[in-house]
C-alpha cells in the first residue's frame, strides 16, 4: 500500500513540476511544438542544408530521426548507413540542422539479429543476442555493452531503442523469443541484464528505451504485419521488469507495443490506449518520463486505423514521441508536413489539446537535457 502511495505521489510531483515548467518555459511556435512530438525516418546517406529532412528539423524542431541500414526502395543502396565515416558525417550534418545540437538520433541496436551497425559497414557487428547474455559473466556482459555504447557514440548515435524487456514466456513467439531478443523468462534476470545495458549506454551519454510495454513476449504474431491480440496469453508477470527498473533507476524512455490486450483495454492497442499508458504505466507504475510509440506505420496500426485517428489516439493516450519510420512500405512514405497538418487540424477542432502537447514537449525537452 505504501509503495503504491509513493508511486502516486511521485507522479503527482512530476505533473506539478510539468505544470510549473509549462508556465516558466518560453513557448515554441505551433509548428515546432507539434514537431517536437515527432521522430521520423528519411532516405539518404548524406545531406545538405537544402535536404528536406534538414529543413524539417529546422522548421519543425523535430524530436528526432531514426536511422536504418536496409533500403526497402532500392536494396542495392543503403538507406542511412554505409560505413563508419559516412555515418559519423551524417549524424554531424543532422545535428547541425538542429537549433541546439540535441536532436535525438535513434537506432535499433540490441545485438543478435537486431543491430543496424553491421560488420559489412566496418562495425563490430557481432554483438550477442540477448538470450545468450545469461551464459556470460556480469563483468563480460558489461564489457560487451560498453563496447556497443562506445561504437554508437563514435558515430554520433545518442538514442538506442533498446533494451528489450519482454519475457521469453511463449516459445512459439516469432518476433521476440525465436529471434533470441529476450534476456529470458525470469523477470528479475531480465531487469538485471537490462540494467547493465542501460548503465553502459548512459555512461557514453546514450539514451535508451525499454520495450515493448506492456509485454510482447507472450504474443504469437508480429505487429509489423498486422493485428496481434495477446489477451489470452498475456501474464501479469510481464509488467515486473518495468516495475523493477522504474523503481530502481532513472529510466530514459519506454516504447509501447501495438498489441491488443483486452484485460488492460477492451478497445485499443497499447500504443493508442489511455488506460495502458496514462493509467497503468504512469499512474500505477509511476513512470514520469518519455513514452515513445513503436513505428506507427506497422501493420497492426496502419491496417486498422486512418492516419488522423492514429495521431489523435496516440496523443490523447499519453504518447510523447510519435514514431514514423518510413521504412516498412515504400508506397506509404509520409512527409513531416502532412503529419503536422493533421495535428494542426486536430488541435483546431479540439480533438487534441495544447496542454497535452506542451506536456509532451516538456518531457522530450527534459530527456534531451540528459545529453
Amino acid at each position: 500500500m505504501l509503495q503504491k502511495v509513493g508511486k502516486m505521489f511521485k507522479v503527482f510531483i512530476s505533473i506539478l513540476l510539468i505544470s510549473i515548467s509549462l508556465f516558466a518555459s518560453k513557448p515554441l511556435s505551433l509548428d515546432k511544438s507539434l514537431g517536437s512530438m515527432l521522430m521520423v525516418g528519411f532516405y539518404g546517406t548524406t545531406l545538405s542544408s537544402n535536404s528536406q529532412i534538414c529543413k524539417d528539423i529546422k522548421n519543425y524542431n523535430l524530436a528526432g530521426v531514426i536511422l536504418f541500414d536496409y533500403n526497402p526502395i532500392d536494396r542495392r543502396k543503403a538507406k542511412n548507413i554505409s560505413s563508419k565515416e559516412q555515418l559519423k558525417k551524417l549524424t554531424s550534418q543532422l545535428q547541425n540542422c538542429s537549433h541546439n545540437k540535441k536532436l535525438l538520433i535513434a537506432i535499433d541496436q540490441e545485438g543478435g539479429l537486431v543491430q543496424r551497425l553491421k560488420a559489412k559497414y566496418g562495425f563490430r557487428g557481432n554483438f550477442p543476442k540477448a538470450c545468450n547474455i545469461s551464459k556470460i559473466s556480469d563483468k563480460d556482459v558489461e564489457h560487451i555493452y560498453n563496447g556497443m555504447a562506445k561504437e554508437l557514440k563514435s558515430v554520433g548515435i545518442n538514442y538506442n531503442l533498446a533494451p528489450v524487456v519482454d519475457l521469453s514466456i511463449n516459445k512459439k513467439n516469432r518476433v521476440i523469443c525465436k529471434l533470441g531478443r529476450s534476456f529470458g523468462e525470469n523477470p528479475r534476470k531480465v531487469a538485471h541484464y537490462s540494467s547493465i545495458f542501460i548503465n553502459s549506454m548512459n555512461r557514453q551519454n546514450i539514451l535508451t528505451s525499454l520495450k515493448h510495454f506492456p509485454g510482447h513476449g507472450s504474443s504469437t504474431k508480429d505487429t509489423h504485419k498486422g493485428f496481434v491480440d495477446v489477451t489470452k496469453e498475456w501474464k501479469e508477470i510481464e509488467l515486473i521488469p518495468y516495475k523493477l527498473l522504474i523503481d530502481s533507476q532513472n529510466i530514459d524512455s519506454i516504447m509501447v507495443a501495438h498489441i491488443i490486450n483486452r484485460r488492460l483495454d477492451k478497445l485499443y492497442p497499447a500504443t493508442l490506449s489511455y488506460n495502458i499508458i496514462t493509467k497503468k504505466l504512469r499512474g500505477e507504475l509511476g513512470f514520469d518520463g518519455v513514452v515513445i510509440t513503436d513505428d506507427l506505420q506497422m501493420g497492426a496500426i496502419s491496417s486498422r486505423y486512418k492516419l488522423k485517428d492514429t495521431i489523435k489516439l496516440a496523443i490523447n493516450a499519453g504518447d510523447d514521441i510519435l514514431l514514423f519510420g518510413n521504412q516498412l512500405n515504400p508506397k506509404q512514405i509520409l512527409t513531416t508536413k502532412k503529419i503536422i497538418g493533421i495535428m494542426k487540424n486536430l488541435l483546431k477542432s479540439k480533438q487534441i489539446t495544447s496542454d497535452r502537447i506542451r506536456e509532451s514537449n516538456l518531457r522530450v525537452e527534459n530527456l534531451k537535457r540528459r545529453l
